[in-house]
């Protein structure tokens, strides 16, 4: 067997926590014989979830009963102390017992205690939100999605090293195109802080990636860009209104082959190509954000995903520590 990936899984956090946990879990395990899960919780509930699912060399349970809640802030998650189920998985990779962390709790309280507990790869002034969106072509990398509201040029310069690192890492073959994403497509467009890190990334070589300039809204999902880079407020904005888009495209396309006998049957006789559309926008396939810019690797699923969505960012974990994310950042960053 391969070495084992270490990865630290916050077992109470997130909707229908731990079953949905333990149930990710359990799927992951049928396809990532490598993985070994270090799940923090209360072993009470966690146990007979997972009892002969798996094989035990898989997996050990480090029982707490102290959790944080989706309704705590990041503040009172952070004074519950060191026996949360939160801070002892960070506090796992901290002392190096595992290589990443996964967790489907409070956002907010993830971010703040992972930044107390982890340093920040040096030279790198603000770690980053970042997540994986579809295109026409494949996956683009997305970032910062919310943790920074200001940024500076410096910022976003860091923001796309950090970004096209993490896609190399999980698309090894593939060299990323880096892109801003701007008000318009034309140099003399945008702020001046933007403008600035245009000029930085013009001038600027470096053998993981190619930088395409400015990209628009409207271009997001043309597939031309890898890594799109963007302030916290502007890439949280773009993130709810493509996944609003999303899901008013689904709903509607679903209310239109249900509405009438007609719509019916077209949709019996293309069941083929809505399964794969269906399959194309589940967003479980695109499920865990990335918080990058610390010394360790910090993985947030979407508290609302079912046990697949977990699943897949088990696996998603799993390619960030074998393409070595965090010294891709490391080699690259100024």
């Amino acid at each position: 067997m391969s070495k084992l990936i270490n990865i630290a899984v916050d077992a109470m956090g997130g909707d229908g926590s731990p079953k949905k946990i333990i149930d990710g879990i359990i799927h992951n395990n049928k396809s990532y014989k490598d993985n070994f899960y270090k799940i923090f919780g209360n072993q009470e509930q966690i146990f007979p979830l997972i009892k002969n699912k798996i094989d035990q060399k898989f997996y050990e349970i480090i029982h707490t009963e102290n959790f944080v809640k989706s309704t705590d802030s990041p503040l009172e998650a952070a004074k519950k102390g060191k026996d949360t189920s939160m801070w002892l998985s960070i506090n796992s990779v901290k002392n190096k017992d595992s290589d990443i962390v996964i967790s489907a709790g409070n956002t907010g309280a993830l971010l703040v205690i992972a930044k107390l507990n982890l340093k920040m790869i040096e030279n790198i002034d603000k770690p980053a939100l970042s997540a994986l969106w579809p295109n026409k072509k494949g996956m683009s990398v997305v970032l910062d999605l919310g943790a920074n509201i200001e940024c500076s040029s410096k910022n976003l310069l860091d923001f796309s090293i950090m970004g096209a690192s993490l896609y190399k890492s999980l698309y090894p073959n593939d060299n990323p195109n880096v892109a801003l994403l701007n008000i318009g497509s034309e140099e003399l467009k945008g702020n001046e802080i933007i403008k600035d890190t245009f000029q930085i990334l013009n001038d600027l070589k470096l053998d993981n990636f190619n930088f395409s300039g400015y990209i628009e809204g409207n271009q997001l999902m043309n597939g031309e860009v890898n890594v799109i880079v963007a302030d916290g407020f502007t890439g949280n904005v773009a993130l709810k209104t493509a996944e609003g888009t999303a899901n008013f495209i689904t709903e509607e396309l679903k209310k239109t082959l249900s509405g009438s006998i007609m719509g019916k049957i077209s949709s019996i006789l293309n069941i083929s190509n809505l399964r794969k559309f269906k399959k194309r926008l589940d967003p479980r396939l695109y499920n865990g954000a990335i918080f990058i810019g610390l010394d360790s690797p910090v993985v947030k699923s979407h508290g609302g995903t079912d046990y697949i969505g977990f699943s897949n960012s088990l696996g998603v974990c799993n390619r960030i520590i074998k393409g070595n994310l965090i010294d891709k950042i490391k080699s690259n960053i100024r």
